[in-house]
């Protein structure tokens, strides 16, 4: 299924950084697996909840949302073209919606903390530069105790980072790769960068909701003003992100509120 990294992934100044925020915070590095997401799941089905943060340098079955192939870089060069990996850790907010986007904010202020670069958010769950895809997440829970319905749950949340420069053929949006403005970095360096500000971000949101993303997540959405079509269809103007991080289309029949697990939108004349 996986063995051992031979890359430095810089573990216990990660691990340093999280620790005082999550105790029995663990960092594992592999150089090879087929979805880090599937083994963290797999793991909690097993009983295993622990907090961890498990990185590949290569992914074999990497996915992405509504059951899509995440695309690593080739396997010669994966671990410098790409960075992949997935926090898990028990959670239990009031409200899930929304968890996505605050993920996104946080990784897209860490990779762009000026906004010079014209780092975005897609919604619900990528990054993307110029129409161009930088990063993908995906977010899946297991049970992982009862207790009604504030029940802890684990939540296994995948980030998948271009870093060096990338062929587009065969995927539905052109890639965009951190090395555009930010040639040296490697990825051990990038995710040192934003483990911590990423695990801040998800207490923040298990204790306050989307809500104090909402500003944040609007200076840097793609999709506001635009023209969008739905998948199922609809065609609509794009009024940007409601406060429990519902996206809203104005259409002929009113403004709709879209949620995450319904659909997905493009940009009008962008193929899905």
């Amino acid at each position: 299924m996986s063995h051992s990294s031979t890359a430095d992934w810089l573990q216990d100044r990660i691990a340093a950084s999280v620790a005082p925020l999550l105790p029995g915070f663990a960092v594992e590095a592999v150089a090879e697996i087929d979805s880090t997401n599937t083994e963290l799941m797999r793991r909690a089905r097993a009983g295993r909840v622990e907090p961890v943060l498990l990185v590949a340098e290569r992914q074999t079955a990497g996915r992405g949302r509504l059951g899509r192939p995440w695309q690593s870089g080739a396997q010669h060069d994966a671990a410098a073209s790409s960075l992949t990996f997935s926090l898990g850790m028990p959670l239990a907010p009031a409200d899930w919606s929304g968890l996505s986007l605050a993920v996104g904010v946080a990784v897209a202020e860490g990779l762009d903390p000026s906004g010079e670069h014209k780092v975005g958010l897609k919604w619900p769950n990528d990054i993307w530069v110029d129409d161009r895809k930088l990063v993908g997440i995906l977010i899946e829970t297991a049970l992982s105790s009862d207790g009604g319905p504030q029940a802890s749950r684990y939540a296994v949340i995948g980030i998948g980072i271009n870093i060096g420069a990338r062929e587009g053929g065969g995927m539905r949006t052109p890639p965009a790769w951190l090395h555009q403005w930010r040639p040296g970095v490697t990825a051990p360096e990038v995710l040192a960068e934003l483990a911590e500000p990423l695990v801040r971000t998800v207490l923040d949101f298990e204790a306050r909701g989307f809500a104090p993303f909402a500003e944040r997540f609007a200076a840097r959405d793609v999709l506001r003003g635009r023209e969008v079509t739905l998948s199922d269809g609809t065609a609509g103007l794009c009024e940007g992100v409601a406060w429990g991080g519902e996206l809203q289309v104005r259409t002929d029949a009113g403004v709709q509120l879209i949620s995450s697990d319904e659909v997905s939108v493009r940009p009008r004349g962008m193929a899905f």
